[in-house]
C-alpha cells in the first residue's frame, strides 16, 4: 500500500480510537453511576458504635449507618461493565493500527513530532488501564482514563497535526526506540497514576461510587512504582543520545531540564513514602505536581519554549 493511503489510513484509525474510547467512557461512566455505592474506608473506622443489650445481656453493635444505606447494585450494570470493557478494548486496537500505519508510512518509528507522540501515550496511557484491569478491578478509572485518552487524541489531531513524512537528522537514529519509548511507556503510567490521584482529593467521606480513598492511593503507588525506573532510564538513554547527536550529555536545553524536574518531584514523592511515611493527601499532592510536570514536559516546553528538541513540530 502506497505511504499516502497508509497515513489517511492511520488518520483514520485515530478517528475511530476518538470515538470508541468515547463511547466506552459513556459506558464506564453508565456502570459507575449505577453501581453499588461503597463507604471510605478510613472514615469507616471512625463511627461511632451504638451499643444494645443483646439476648444474652451482651453489648451488640450496630451496624454503622453507611453500611446500611449501601445497596446492591443493579444486574444490568455488569452487562454495561462488559460493553465498556470491549468498547475500551477496540479503541486500544484503532489506537495501536493508528501507530502501527503511521509508521509503515513514514518508514521510521513513529513518534518523530508532537502529533505522534500524543497519539503513543495516548495509547500506552490505555494500555496502562487495561493491563492493570487484567490483575484487579479498576474500572471505576475507565471513565476517566477513556476521557483523557479521548481528548488527548482529538488535541493532537486539531491542534498538533502533522502530515506524514520524513523528521530532522537527529530523530533518524536507533534511540528513538530506545529513548522515546521508554518515556512513552513511563508516561502512560503516570496518567493512571494521576487519574487515581485526582480522584483521591475529589473523593467525599461518606458514600461513593468510587472505591475507598485506601484504593485510590495503592493503584496511584504502584503505577509510580513501576513507571519510575523506566523514567530513569528514558533520563540516561536522553543524555547518552545528547552526546551522540550534539557532543554533549547535558546542556540545559529547557527539555532536559523538566525531565529532571519531573524526576526529582516523583523521587520526593517516593522518598516521602518510604522515609518519612507520608500517607494520604498529602502524599497525592506531592504526585499530583509530579504529575503537572510530566504534562509541562510533554507538551508545555515542546509548545511554548524554544529549544534544542523544538524539532517535535506543532501546526
Amino acid at each position: 500500500m502506497p505511504a499516502e493511503q497508509l497515513a489517511e489510513l492511520s488518520d483514520l484509525f485515530v478517528v475511530a480510537a476518538v470515538l470508541l474510547y468515547v463511547f466506552a467512557m459513556l459506558a464506564f461512566a453508565l456502570e459507575l453511576a449505577f453501581g453499588r455505592a461503597r463507604g471510605n474506608a478510613s472514615a469507616a473506622v471512625k463511627q461511632p458504635v451504638a451499643v444494645a443489650a443483646g439476648a444474652g445481656g451482651e453489648p451488640s453493635p450496630e451496624p454503622p449507618a453507611e453500611a446500611a444505606a449501601a445497596t446492591p447494585e443493579p444486574a444490568w450494570t455488569r452487562k454495561v461493565a462488559l460493553v465498556a470493557l470491549a468498547l475500551g478494548w477496540l479503541g486500544w486496537a484503532a489506537n495501536l493500527a493508528a501507530v502501527i500505519t503511521r509508521g509503515l508510512a513514514v518508514d521510521r518509528w513513529p513518534w518523530g513530532n508532537m502529533y505522534e507522540f500524543v497519539v503513543a501515550i495516548c495509547f500506552a496511557a490505555v494500555s496502562a488501564f487495561l493491563g492493570t484491569h487484567l490483575r484487579q478491578n479498576v474500572r471505576f478509572l475507565g471513565p476517566f482514563v477513556m476521557l483523557a485518552a479521548a481528548l488527548g487524541l482529538g488535541f493532537a489531531v486539531k491542534v498538533l497535526y502533522t502530515t506524514a513524512g520524513p523528521v530532522v537528522p537527529a530523530l533518524n537514529s536507533y534511540w528513538v526506540a530506545i529513548h522515546v519509548s521508554a518515556a512513552i511507556v513511563s508516561s502512560g503510567l503516570f496518567v493512571l497514576a494521576g487519574v487515581s490521584g485526582i480522584l483521591y482529593l475529589v473523593r467525599g467521606d461518606g458514600l461513593s461510587r468510587l472505591p475507598s480513598r485506601e484504593d485510590l492511593e495503592r493503584v496511584a503507588h504502584q503505577a509510580i512504582v513501576i513507571s519510575f525506573p523506566i523514567w530513569t532510564f528514558a533520563v540516561i538513554a536522553g543524555a547518552l543520545w545528547a552526546d551522540r547527536a550534539w557532543g554533549r550529555y547535558w546542556g540545559w536545553d529547557p527539555k532536559e531540564v523538566w525531565s529532571f524536574i519531573t524526576w526529582v518531584a516523583y523521587a520526593a514523592y517516593l522518598h516521602a513514602r518510604v522515609t518519612a511515611g507520608w500517607r494520604g493527601r498529602n502524599a497525592t499532592i506531592v504526585q499530583l505536581l509530579a504529575f503537572a510536570c510530566l504534562l509541562f514536559n510533554l507538551i508545555g516546553v515542546n509548545i511554548f519554549i524554544s529549544g534544542l528538541h523544538s524539532y517535535a513540530d506543532v501546526g
